[in-house]
């Protein structure tokens, strides 16, 4: 184990303390302690995705255990923070979001998972960071929104409401869009290797009547 390993675990451990604050009477609902604390600690351990990365490869500790547990967690804790806000705050985050947002996770992770039988490796795109940060704002948004609907400085209203709808249909359309990008840039090129390992490995059989001709020749 080393740092970015534990750093990751943290991650992982994170997810049931995220529900139990969510879900639990321990943080006070009428000051907004429970929202606060919530939306911090998922911030904190979606930032923590980044440092482990950077750490690993900049300190040359890139593990198997690493790539095994670093996916993991990152589908553990957001497949667990959309399931939770279904409960949590339905009115932002209905049902079908949290289906479709874990889906995407699975198709991409099946992408990445016969990439790696074929030999290759499918880096995170740009779009596909660009979504992680879009989850993160609408995913704190909803957890906000579930206390305070506006937030009122002097003669300024802010719509928190209005932000949590918007960063959620946001991050629906950047899902999407970002699912279609893997599959249309991967699939391609992974399917096509695919076809030429079948046909390197296509079996060659001789027929009986091949077979006894051979014996014969030999005998």
């Amino acid at each position: 184990m080393n740092l970015p390993n534990y750093i990751t675990l943290s991650r992982i451990f994170s997810v049931p303390i995220l529900i139990w604050i969510l879900l639990g009477s321990f943080f006070n609902t009428q000051n907004g302690e429970k929202e606060i604390a919530a939306s911090a600690l998922f911030i904190l351990a979606s930032i923590t995705d980044g440092v482990d990365g950077y750490l690993a490869r900049r300190r040359g500790q890139v593990t198997t255990m690493g790539m095994l547990l670093d996916p993991l967690a990152d589908k553990l804790l957001i497949a667990a923070a959309f399931i939770t806000l279904v409960q949590f705050n339905p009115r932002i985050v209905p049902a079908w979001v949290a289906v479709l947002i874990i889906a995407r996770e699975f198709l991409v992770s099946g992408l990445r998972g016969i990439a790696a039988s074929e030999g290759f490796t499918i880096e995170a795109s740009d779009l596909g960071k660009f979504k992680t940060v879009v989850q993160i704002v609408s995913v704190a948004a909803a957890i906000l929104d579930h206390r305070w609907m506006v937030w009122i400085y002097g003669n300024f209203i802010f719509s928190l409401d209005l932000v949590a709808h918007l960063a959620i249909w946001f991050m629906i359309a950047v899902s999407i869009v970002s699912a279609v990008d893997y599959f249309v840039a991967f699939w391609s090129k992974i399917d096509r290797q695919v076809v030429a390992s079948q046909r390197r490995r296509r079996p060659f059989v001789l027929s009986r009547r091949k077979r006894d001709d051979i014996a014969a020749t030999q005998q």
